[in-house]
């Protein structure tokens, strides 16, 4: 298998014959790839071993050799939060939507900056830090699992022993940075999971297919990324240029009908199903009939968090603030364990093995930006939207997490507001459990409007499901949508048999089936007079 790696040098490592590995991932034998080894022993490096007084420090050692690597990452959305939508015209990010979890994160530092991809970013009103030394080569290339950035040092890990969970009595040392620095390599499932896993405040919040059971999944739950499997890194899918990582939320590759990607004939920005196994994957043509109006996720992901780590599905705003008989913070859990209720958050519903919401789809997300004004009489309101259509010919039917909650907005601007619920100030510790005092601080923090007047409105937003990709023999069967059930039920634009019903064409039927059923018979009478003929 490590002849189907191919080395280019200076630039990126590719998988080659991707698709010639992935035909035998649903069958028994098929072997996880082999790395290709690294040309460089980091332990020999004398500027690696230190002592480092802070992470920055084994930055600047990484770029003696490394010389690029700071410019091309400050020019990557993982590094600005920003991202310029081509073909909305949206510029989406940090400070410009508020989303159905925290809200945004500009309100939210330093937590949220805990997952930036450098140190020190501590007012998200402003651009990220600078420095070259300011970017974090340690949270996608360690491999030893001990570096860690603290939540409350906006980026930083912690330099002196510190207690986490608050009140906890748990210590968190500091990381021994040469030893992890001199262990560098590879981006692996980890190093981009320590971040994406835990989107929306915890493990498989936000995302739904994206969460801790994908560091080391069966093949049951994620046949590209088990050891068992395919044992891809994210990168394998998501290939890299000067550290550009291909795939976005904001951008989806929907319909990819340029077929198989070969090294060395690619623009490297696909990561889409089609550019491993082709658009005509399957060896039943009715099946590859499908191709064209049917997302590949939409069959072969039937169902998302299914790890056993749950998703959250619904965020109550509005009830926030209730307290005990002795006026202190509630905590309440669901019968699965999972938190329902906390005082300064409001109610929350889990979720697991849940089935996706499917609409028509072709890539195009448009957002409801921080300063858009909107029907406040027509709830629920969609913090994004979904663009596609049954007849446009870059459209399929595409499966999504539906997120569902109520939120705080403005009652006069007839906006979003911000919500407040991470860092060392009263408000975020909702002391009083005073909305408007909390909701006036955010204001402030984010640079929003806010009259002083709100309410809350129910809102909804989509996230789209691509992992967890079983074996193909957990994929649905036919009966799963050609069935008076069928899960793809108000889908438009489609006729389904055994699902669809249309009088005309009901008519047409049964009408064929009644000539048919006519024309049996006549020939079954001529075919008596006949042989009678002949008797005679």
């Amino acid at each position: 298998m490590a002849k189907l790696i191919m080395a280019y040098p200076g630039k990126y490592l590719v998988v080659s014959a991707l698709a010639a590995l992935l035909m035998f991932a649903g069958t028994p034998g098929w072997a996880a790839i082999e790395r290709s080894p690294a040309t460089a022993d980091h332990t020999k490096f004398k500027s690696l071993k230190g002592p480092f007084e802070n992470a920055s420090e084994v930055t600047e050692a990484c770029l003696e050799c490394h010389t690029e690597a700071a410019g091309q990452i400050k020019e990557t959305t993982h590094w600005t939060w920003l991202y310029q939508h081509k073909e909305t015209g949206q510029t989406l990010g940090k400070n410009k939507v508020i989303n159905s979890f925290c809200g945004m994160a500009v309100t939210n530092e330093p937590r949220c900056t805990s997952c930036h991809v450098g140190y020190g970013w501590k007012d998200m009103n402003e651009p990220p830090p600078e420095a070259d030394s300011a970017v974090d080569c340690l949270v996608c290339h360690d491999t030893t699992g001990d570096y860690w950035k603290f939540p409350t040092l906006a980026g930083d890990p912690t330099y002196i022993p510190r207690e986490w969970p608050k009140g906890s009595g748990k210590m968190v040392q500091p990381p021994d940075l040469p030893n992890i620095a001199q262990h560098v390599g590879a981006s692996g499932r980890a190093n981009c999971g320590s971040c994406h896993f835990y989107g929306g405040g915890g493990d498989g919040v936000k995302h739904g297919d994206l969460d801790s059971s994908l560091v080391s999944p069966d093949r049951s739950l994620d046949v590209h990324m088990s050891p068992d499997g395919a044992n891809f890194s994210c990168s394998d899918c998501h290939s890299t240029w000067g550290h550009s990582v291909s795939g976005s939320r904001y951008q989806v590759n929907a319909k990819d009908t340029l077929g198989i990607d070969i090294p060395g004939h690619t623009d490297l920005s696909r990561a889409s199903c089609e550019s491993c196994h082709g658009p005509a994957p399957h060896e039943k043509e009715k099946l590859n009939d499908h191709v064209n109006k049917v997302a590949c996720q939409t069959c072969h992901v039937p169902a998302f968090a299914r790890g056993g780590v749950p998703t959250k599905m619904w965020w109550d705003w509005s009830t926030a603030g209730k307290l005990d008989e002795n006026s202190k913070p509630i905590t309440t859990y669901d019968e699965d364990g999972h938190v329902s209720y906390l005082s300064e958050k409001g109610d929350f519903r889990h979720g697991e093995n849940v089935m996706p919401y499917y609409a028509w789809f072709d890539g195009t997300v448009e957002y409801t930006m921080v300063d858009e004004q909107f029907d406040i009489d027509n709830p629920p309101l969609e913090i994004n939207r979904l663009d596609g259509e049954p007849n446009d010919p870059g459209s399929r039917i595409w499966p999504f997490k539906l997120m569902q909650g109520k939120q705080p907005f403005d009652t006069e601007y007839k906006t979003l507001l911000a919500t407040h619920v991470f860092g060392a100030d009263d408000a975020s510790l909702w002391s009083n459990y005073d909305w408007p005092k909390a909701l006036e601080f955010a204001s402030e923090k984010s640079g929003l409007p806010f009259s002083g007047h709100f309410d809350f409105i129910e809102t909804r937003m989509y996230w789209p499901i691509t992992h967890m990709v079983p074996t193909a023999d957990k994929a649905l069967r036919c009966s799963s949508c050609h069935t008076a059930e069928s899960r793809l039920a108000g889908i438009g634009g489609i006729y389904m048999p055994g699902h669809s019903s249309s009088p005309w064409l009901d008519r047409v039927g049964w009408l064929v089936v009644a000539l048919t059923l006519a024309g049996v018979v006549i020939h079954a009478l001529a075919r008596v007079v006949f042989s009678r003929r002949k008797q005679s």
